[in-house]
């Protein structure tokens, strides 16, 4: 899953750690989403989208995958 995560949290101008912080989830966590090496669970999504004053379908970014 593609997201917007990385490019949010700096037009806001937070770092990792800030935001990690804020999420209560580590840097490593905030680091991997932004990277897509991992995807939120439901609740971290709804938290990320609420930390930004946002919806989650603004952020994360799902793309059927055509078989």
């Amino acid at each position: 899953m593609k997201n917007r995560l990385e490019e949010i949290r700096k037009q806001r101008g937070i770092n990792q750690e800030e935001l990690a912080a804020a999420l209560e989830v580590s840097r490593q966590t905030i680091g991997s989403l932004e990277n897509g090496r991992y995807n939120p669970s439901i609740i971290l999504a709804f938290k990320i989208a609420r930390f930004f004053g946002t919806t989650i379908e603004q952020i994360f970014i799902y793309e059927e995958e055509t078989k």
